[in-house]
């Protein structure tokens, strides 16, 4: 089953999504695709490990992220984040399209719940930057293919969860 976990920056996405997935037992596997550039993002990386404990495995996989999950066995996987997984495909020259349907067509198989964690792009003022306005349409789509291709689907305002799906 695939789940999508969708909302504005602090809206409690992460955390739903930990405790959605923990109702699915074990192995719990969190996808993580930041990567620490500066100190203060390393801090965030190790508060989110804290957060989620000793009972998840954790994988950092910023790129090949069909991959990871792929070769991730049954139980509960969380990605967090598609959208910073969007900028570091980017920023790697790769095909985002490509690669977001080589990661759906891993999630769609695997056996196990998957829960996908993503920002809404759409809510905000149109970017001043062609980078940004390419970032914001490329991270759309993805959402909307996985938005398709999921069971269920959320949205996360205010720390209050929406079914969408």
């Amino acid at each position: 089953m695939i789940v999508l976990i969708g909302g504005g920056s602090r809206s409690g996405k992460s955390r739903y999504a930990l405790e959605y997935a923990e109702r699915y037992g074990t192995p719990r596997t969190f996808i993580a695709t930041a990567e620490a550039h500066d100190d203060e993002m390393r801090q965030r990386i190790l508060v989110h490990q804290r957060d989620r404990g000793a009972s998840w495995i954790t994988r950092e996989e910023p790129i090949e992220l069909g991959s990871a999950i792929g070769s991730s066995d049954g139980g509960a996987i969380v990605v967090d984040c598609l959208t910073l997984w969007v900028s570091n495909l980017m920023f790697a020259g790769r095909d985002v399209r490509d690669e977001g349907e080589r990661m759906l067509e891993a999630a769609v198989v695997h056996t196990g719940t998957i829960v996908l964690v993503t920002n809404e792009v759409g809510c905000g003022i149109v970017p001043d930057n062609e980078l940004a306005r390419r970032f914001r349409d490329l991270a759309g789509k993805l959402n909307q293919r996985a938005a398709a291709a999921a069971q269920e689907v959320w949205f996360m305002a205010f720390g209050c969860s929406l079914r969408l799906k």
